[in-house]
């Protein structure tokens, strides 16, 4: 039976606090709704729908990249039966239908496809889990066989039904048929005022459709958001699940409580990370590559080799094979590093070629220009690629030797093998294998009076 996905997210999340959708705060650094889009379409559904309600503008246009979903508005928040029947008139009667929320973002797919298992086709099946304290929670009362009769939110509950344990996480799949049949039926006569999705249950035992319940893996994948604090409980939670990737596919973490991923990290083996690394974007490591504490990568690839030194930040570049970063360097957009390269301490690298085992050791500035092999620039070097409208290229050819505190005004070119005397303010190219200085004369002004406050 083909299958089609509806996401629920058109609540406001007022416990939030928040002008922002709570669907739209961020998990791994996306949003809560774009993980819920991403697991449904691993699914391989012929269709994604999503109701969506408060910030309806806000939420489309932040996940516009997300092609062929079928956004459906629920203009009033009449509840999740409700929701769902906005989607009925897009279902297909023949297919079956998913039931997914856009504040549960870490359900697995292992999970949901246990609740799609083809013995289920006919069925109407519900995950749930069992907790000790289901405080909140809808309870799944059963009858004294074992089989599950209905959902008793606890707002409806009495002191014997709160007593439950076995809680409704929300999440079902049924025929989208036997919807059709149901939703329609829905009453509001409960504590709430609202058309709640899991009566549904209650009138597919009364009509005899058979109602499996599964219990999901753990809390974590069904766990909802509904306030910052269960955001930042269920980050740790996600933040440690890669974690344990990481160290599985052969990395070594120093502190697996304290790295950050938010985007999509590729590591290799003999990998060592020291704590405190913020990957964002996408960001491949090669083998045998060490990251040093506090070091921020985003949308960067470093090859096999390579040793990035603490408080080193690098964004959008690219690391070769055996070079050396830091410490507290800044690699900017566009930044490409040849094997072997060096890059020290308090050096700022930005839309610069930099070629095999050329050095930039320290406190110096290197932007817009082509750097040859076995460059060495000395500290406190800048390129003036700025004129102030435009940037200009600087080129310095293969084994060139450019002394400490040079100022280099591009368009500049620097031919191979040339050295550059120290201090030089350098307008005009130099020739190779020469020693170019370029320097203010010496004037020395003697019983010199400085001046004084007045």
């Amino acid at each position: 039976m083909k299958l089609e996905v509806v996401i629920l997210a058109a609540g406001q999340g007022t416990r939030m606090k928040s002008a922002m959708p709570k669907v739209l705060h961020p998990l791994g650094g996306k949003p809560l709704l774009a993980h819920v889009i991403e697991t449904a379409r691993m699914l391989d559904p012929v269709a994604v729908h999503v109701v969506i309600g408060h910030g309806s503008e806000q939420v489309q246009e932040q996940l516009a990249h997300y092609e062929g979903v079928n956004w459906v508005l629920q203009e009033e928040q009449l509840g999740t039966g409700h929701a769902v029947a906005q989607v009925l008139p897009s279902l297909d009667p023949q297919s079956r239908a998913l039931v997914l929320y856009g504040d549960v973002p870490l359900t697995s797919t292992a999970t949901l496809l246990q609740l799609l298992g083809p013995d289920h086709d006919q069925t109407l099946a519900l995950l749930t889990t069992v907790l000790a304290d289901p405080a909140g929670y809808g309870r799944i009362e059963r009858d004294e066989s074992g089989q599950v009769r209905k959902i008793v939110e606890e707002k409806d509950a009495n002191e014997a039904q709160r007593c439950i344990q076995e809680i409704n996480t929300g999440i079902l799949a049924a025929p989208a048929d036997k919807l059709a049949e149901w939703l329609p039926k829905l009453s509001s006569s409960n504590a709430q005022g609202e058309y709640y999705l899991t009566d549904t249950i209650a009138m597919a035992v009364e009509d005899g459709t058979g109602v499996e319940a599964l219990p999901a893996a753990n809390m974590e994948e069904v766990q909802g958001i509904n306030s910052r604090a269960q955001l930042a409980q269920l980050e740790r939670w996600y933040q440690l699940q890669l974690a344990q990737q990481l160290m599985a596919g052969g990395a070594t973490l120093a502190d697996p409580a304290r790295i950050d991923v938010r985007g999509h990290f590729k590591c290799g083996q003999d990998v060592f990370l020291d704590i405190n690394l913020l990957v964002e974007g996408e960001v491949s490591i090669g083998d045998n590559v060490t990251i040093g504490a506090n070091v921020v990568l985003r949308n960067s690839s470093i090859a096999d080799g390579a040793n990035i030194q603490a408080n080193s930040i690098i964004d959008d570049s690219v690391v070769g094979e055996n070079c050396e970063v830091g410490p507290f360097a800044r690699l900017r957009p566009g930044t490409h590093l040849e094997a072997r390269a060096k890059i020290g301490n308090f050096v700022e690298i930005k839309k610069a070629h930099i070629g095999q085992g050329s050095k930039v050791n320290h406190l110096s500035y290197v932007g817009d220009a082509e750097l040859g092999r076995d460059v060495n620039v000395g500290a406190g070097t800048i390129t003036c690629n700025y004129d102030g409208a435009n940037k200009h290229l600087t080129r310095i050819g293969d084994n060139v030797f450019v002394g400490s505190n040079t100022a280099l005004v591009a368009p500049i070119s620097i031919s191979e093998g040339a050295t550059i005397g120290a201090g030089s303010t350098l307008s005009n190219d130099a020739e190779a294998k020469a020693l170019t200085v370029e320097r203010g004369r010496t004037r020395v002004i003697r019983d010199w009076q400085r001046p004084t406050k007045k």
